[in-house]
C-alpha cells in the first residue's frame, strides 16, 4: 500500500509541473506578425497558413497581423488574399495596416474596407517589442 501511495505520488508530480509552467507562459502569450513582403507565395504559402493556425490552434492567445510596405498594396489587388484574410478576421486574427505605408501606395481606403484597422503602427509596434510580444516578419 506504502508503494502505491509513492507511485500515484511520482505519477502525478509532472503534471502538476507541466500545469504550473503551462499557466505562467499563458500570461505573456502574444504574437504579431509583420508582414511586409509583396510576394504573394510568402503571403500565402508561409504567414497566412502560420498565423491562421496561431490563432485557430491556439498556440497563442492573441495574434496580430500587422500589414506593412508592399503586403498593403498585394492585399488590395489579391481577391485569394483577401477571402484568406476574412477566414483569419474570423477565427480571431487582429489584422492592423500602418497608415503611412498604406498612403504611399494610395490603399488606406480600400484596406480599411476590408476591416482592417488602418493606423500609425510605429507606436503600437515598439510598444509591443517592449512588451515582450513574441514576434515573426514575413
Amino acid at each position: 500500500m506504502k508503494y502505491l501511495i509513492v507511485a500515484l505520488f511520482l505519477m502525478t508530480v509532472p503534471l502538476l509541473g507541466v500545469t504550473a509552467q503551462k499557466t505562467e507562459t499563458r500570461e505573456n502569450d502574444k504574437l504579431m506578425v509583420v508582414w511586409s513582403s509583396g510576394d504573394r507565395d510568402v503571403a500565402l504559402k508561409v504567414c497566412f497558413m502560420y498565423t491562421n493556425a496561431a490563432k485557430r490552434n491556439d498556440w497563442f492567445d492573441v495574434v496580430h497581423l500587422i500589414v506593412w510596405g508592399p503586403s498593403a498594396k498585394l492585399l488590395t489587388e489579391d481577391k485569394e488574399l483577401q477571402e484568406k484574410l476574412k477566414m483569419m478576421q474570423d477565427n480571431g486574427v487582429v489584422v492592423e495596416a500602418c497608415i503611412s505605408c498604406a498612403n504611399m501606395y494610395g490603399v488606406a481606403d480600400k484596406l480599411k474596407k476590408l476591416d482592417i484597422d488602418v493606423k500609425g503602427m510605429g507606436t503600437p509596434l515598439t510598444e509591443r517589442l517592449k512588451a515582450d510580444w513574441k514576434q515573426l516578419n514575413f
